[in-house]
């Protein structure tokens, strides 16, 4: 089956959960299929879904006699004890001939790259491909298709499908996140339950109140409409998008099939007859057939509370519901303690790297014992981002400490024009290097003469992976903060690639483009804002009463942190013993005040002087609960 408009394939992509679904599902109007067998991918909650080796041999002979193609997803993350199974299940997989890979971790690039294996890859949502340079350095890698992030407008894609030689997937129908893809870290901290590994548990589908004072009931704030697109077909083939995807492996075979039916009668209507094409009244059964409201998401302008469903009457399932974040136990220390214990002890004392927010607490970062600042990309408001000047007062200051600066998580043309105007800057002004937060970033600046560091946004959660990152020129890694307690070791042990552990602060654990405190207001970051933001610093608080803070960027983009803070002193020896080769303080949402306390104590333990859990004193100062968060889990 093929559909061809103007010399070019358009292909209609169809999800499966099960093989009876498969079968079923492979005779609809779609051209291909994809689906992911009983291990890394990312649908992982039901262990009656997805499909058996022999179901996937099966599945694979099935389509290919009636003309369609199959893609596999291997699209989680793996952490180092699951190498080997990898490699036997891609090997598994290369005997079979799917038409291609969907794959998320770049270790598994690696790995499928290492084996011999030819079969395409595509890039999975996940890999949140966002800007031109990660094209690029993906193509170069040999990936032939990408599924663009979320975020993405038509407009973009038309400009990068002729920009590149790049293939375009997009979503067009489905289950949607308000989270910029592989950017949500709370479901694997909070827990265990990694978004990266296929086993979100939604926290965005709570209901929260805005504020710790609102009158208002509880509200979705975060929960997104589903998409679709049908309605704008043209759009997307004009754009350059060659497939179309919906979402919906754990939707029954028979909504997929009404489903996909639609889209391929609407789409060969366009194909045979562009200008007498026009939507039917097949839209208002989808309307009336949805499970959650519609939307057309990012694909034309930013939504704002257009793509928010805040009433959730038509949720289709609640994957949990608030709960505490885990504090910091003797209990709990004492098993990661053991857990973390080596026969082999280093002589190893790690760096003590912090990331700042303003120029007073990069001054009391120095003055308490950091040995690297991190001067940010994104700028938590009201500050604003670092000057010329204060970056020459901060590096003058620093004296003979390394500064770097942290490039913001995601990368848009604006971004790379600004930093790359800065580079010549940085160089002159003595910086040491750059923190990169995506792979697109390490493409663009490899060969500026700034050393490179991974930033936690990498996703690196391998050595594989690590691997991969060092080859492309980064001389550092920082590991996932969603590293279970096992992964973490594991990782530790046996990676070469010197690697940077996060070990107090409150990193960003969701990161949105849609604005909390612009929705409030009807409006979107992207119109006239009178910066409700800057007025005061909001919380989103869950049913339960713990507080979420969300901060807004220069970029008018939210972090929303976790409720507690990262608190891994009392590991400082073990991790030291286990070869990382930075300890690093998140110290954006600290005033200069405490941020110097805190550093000053983790100076302390790492020169000797008082390596004992202090979490309690930390609580003090910080006037946060701290916990171990993902390492509470194995």
């Amino acid at each position: 089956m093929s559909r061809l408009f103007c010399g070019k394939n358009i292909e209609l992509l169809a999800p499966a959960g099960t093989f009876k679904d498969f079968t079923e599902i492979v005779k609809s109007s779609a051209d291909a299929v994809y689906f992911g067998g009983k291990q890394f991918n990312m649908r992982m909650h039901r262990k009656d879904y997805n499909l058996s080796n022999d179901e996937i041999r099966q599945a694979v002979l099935m389509a290919h006699s009636l003309g369609k193609k199959v893609y596999i997803t291997f699209n989680n993350m793996m952490n180092n004890t699951e190498i080997e199974g990898s490699r036997e299940y891609l090997s598994f997989l290369d005997t079979v001939k799917p038409d291609g890979f969907i794959v998320q971790d770049l270790g598994a690039v690696r790995l499928i790259e290492e084996m011999g294996i030819t079969i395409p890859i595509h890039s999975s949502v996940m890999m949140n491909v966002h800007n031109k340079q990660i094209i690029d350095a993906l193509y170069k890698m040999g990936i032939s298709r990408v599924v663009t992030s979320r975020e993405m407008s038509l407009e973009t894609i038309k400009r990068l499908s002729k920009d590149t030689n790049m293939e375009f997937e997009y979503f067009i129908h489905g289950d949607m996140c308000a989270v910029h893809g592989s950017q949500c870290f709370y479901s694997g901290m909070l827990f265990g339950k990694s978004s990266n590994r296929g086993l979100c548990l939604k926290p965005c589908r709570w209901p929260y109140k805005f504020g710790q004072d609102s009158q208002e009931k509880f509200k979705d704030y975060l929960a997104v409409k589903d998409m679709c697109m049908y309605e704008h077909l043209p759009d997307l083939i004009d754009a350059g998008v060659c497939s179309f995807k919906i979402e919906g492996r754990m939707r029954s075979s028979g909504y997929l099939i009404q489903l996909i039916n639609k889209y391929g009668k609407a789409i060969d209507r366009y194909i045979e007859d562009p200008t007498g094409y026009y939507v039917d009244d097949e839209a208002l059964k989808l309307q009336e057939d949805r499970t959650r409201n519609l939307s057309t998401a990012y694909a034309f302008k930013v939504p704002g509370i257009n793509n928010i469903e805040f009433d959730a009457s038509r949720e289709p399932k609640i994957f949990s519901r608030a709960v505490e974040e885990f504090e910091v136990n003797n209990e709990k220390l004492h098993e990661l303690k053991e857990k973390f214990k080596t026969e082999k002890k280093l002589n190893n004392k790690p760096l003590l790297t912090v990331k700042v927010n303003n120029i007073e607490s990069f001054k009391s970062a120095v003055d308490n014992g950091a040995d690297e600042i991190y001067i940010p990309g994104d700028v938590f408001r009201c500050d604003r981002p670092f000057s010329k000047a204060q970056i020459e007062e901060a590096v003058k200051y620093a004296d003979n400490k390394k500064v770097y600066i942290t490039l913001p998580q995601m990368m848009f043309p604006r971004q790379f024009t600004d930093y790359s105007a800065m580079m010549k800057f940085y160089k002159k002004a003595g910086i040491e290097g750059i923190i990169v937060t995506n792979i697109g970033a390490a493409e663009e600046f490899k060969n500026d003469d700034l050393k490179m560091i991974g930033e936690f946004s990498l996703n690196c959660y391998n050595t594989k992976a690590a691997e991969f990152y060092e080859e492309e020129g980064i001389k550092r890694v920082t590991v996932s903060v969603e590293s279970t307690a096992d992964a973490l070791k594991e990782m530790l042990l046996n990676t070469k690639t010197p690697l940077e552990v996060i070990v107090q602060g409150a990193p960003t654990v969701m990161y949105m483009e849609h604005c909390v405190y612009a929705g409030e207001h009807n409006t979107t970051s992207k119109d006239w804002c009178l910066k409700y933001c800057e007025k005061e610093l909001k919380e989103l608080v869950d049913e339960k009463g713990f507080k979420h803070p969300v901060y807004t960027d220069q970029y008018c983009r939210n972090h929303i942190l976790s409720g507690k803070d990262i608190c891994l002193i009392g590991l400082i020896d073990e991790l030291s013993n286990l070869g990382v080769r930075a300890v690093r303080i998140e110290g954006q949402h600290y005033n200069d005040g405490v941020l110097g306390q805190v550093v000053k104590i983790y100076r302390q333990a790492l020169d000797g002087n008082n390596s004992n859990d202090r979490s309690e004193l930390l609580k003090d100062i910080t006037n946060r609960g701290q916990s171990f968060q993902a390492l509470n889990y194995n």
